[in-house]
């Protein structure tokens, strides 16, 4: 491999000059930079990236730890952080926790050892205070883990209102609600607030089936489905599913069992990811999740707060209603 020294000299100037090219400081001239430039791609010279961040006390790298990068949500979410990282000269490295606290405690520790130069939260298996332990920027997405430690997230009570309101306007008279772990303080608990508030307020009687944590696969929202909801499906008119997946899983078992969508049952989702996109039969109704936007936000959040930024506000982006076949 090349050192910086066979560089200096392949593009005749000193090895100061060419630490200046490589760490862009100092004035060069356009000429002198792209003959460093151009003896580095000769060489296939690449520079010491954990000695430069040791030089810089900074390493242009963020951490994003996600509960499960295969489900498309989570999918897309790291397509956008990445895309606006980049823009901003920021490599990522992504970490998968399945859900696993000592794993997610791991992989923060690796992401130390790394000099990251902050981390997107979006795990949230470990209790509050080891996330407070954790000395580098942070940005949690939907949760509050502490009022030091700024969030992004949609608007989450609006949209269990959008859901629910438009399963009522619908002629919906008794709901179901099929929500996330409630157990774990997470924001998307505030679509289940949004949902009991709106049957009381229209006098409907509803119930609320509570999920499990970090269980995200369609093969999981099948067997819930055939498991704990199948046994209720004829007392309710409408369902409010947590998210796409499960709202997709619900639908193909109600019409395999002689249930009409929506003539008998009306199912609402929620996300509007790619997965939902490109389902041509049914299309769901759903709530859409800006997710471009949010990983936006999460991006720019943390710069601003790797940049110093100690009055960093949460962050909470719109929500829509998007009519389909299944209400």
């Amino acid at each position: 491999m090349a050192t910086i020294k066979e560089v200096a000299k392949a593009a005749g100037v000193s090895v100061t000059t060419v630490s200046r090219v490589i760490n862009n400081r100092g004035y060069i001239n356009k000429d002198t930079r792209q003959k460093v430039e151009a003896a580095m791609a000769s060489l296939d010279y690449h520079p010491n990236e954990i000695a430069r961040a040791l030089q810089r006390s900074q390493s242009d790298l963020i951490g994003i730890i996600v509960p499960d990068s295969s489900h498309p949500f989570f999918a897309e979410l790291i397509h956008y952080v990445e895309t606006y990282a980049n823009e901003l000269q920021y490599k990522i490295l992504i970490c998968n926790s399945l859900g696993h606290s000592e794993k997610e405690a791991n992989y923060i520790s690796m992401l130390r050892q790394n000099r990251v130069d902050g981390i997107i939260m979006c795990g949230h298996s470990l209790n509050l205070e080891q996330y407070k332990k954790v000395s580098l920027p942070i940005i949690s997405f939907d949760r509050i883990i502490t009022p030091s430690i700024p969030y992004v997230g949609a608007d989450n009570f609006r949209g269990g209102e959008l859901a629910t309101e438009h399963l009522v306007s619908r002629g919906c008279r008794k709901l179901l609600h099929i929500s996330g772990p409630l157990k774990i303080d997470l924001l998307p608990n505030r679509r289940t607030d949004a949902f009991r508030l709106v049957c009381m307020r229209h006098d409907i009687p509803h119930r609320v089936i509570e999920g499990e944590p970090y269980k995200l696969t369609f093969e999981y929202y099948w067997d819930f489905v055939e498991r704990e909801v199948s046994k209720h499906l004829s007392e309710y008119d409408g369902v409010f599913c947590s998210n796409d997946i499960l709202a997709y899983a619900l639908y193909i078992y109600a019409t395999q069992h002689g249930i009409s969508v929506p003539e008998q049952l009306k199912i609402v989702g929620y996300d509007y990811h790619n997965f939902t996109r490109m389902l041509q039969r049914p299309k769901l109704t759903t709530i859409r999740q800006p997710i471009d936007r949010i990983g936006k936000a999460l991006i720019s959040n943390l710069i601003q707060l790797i940049d110093g930024n100690k009055d960093l506000s949460n962050t909470v982006v719109d929500v829509e209603l998007i009519e389909g076949e299944t209400s």
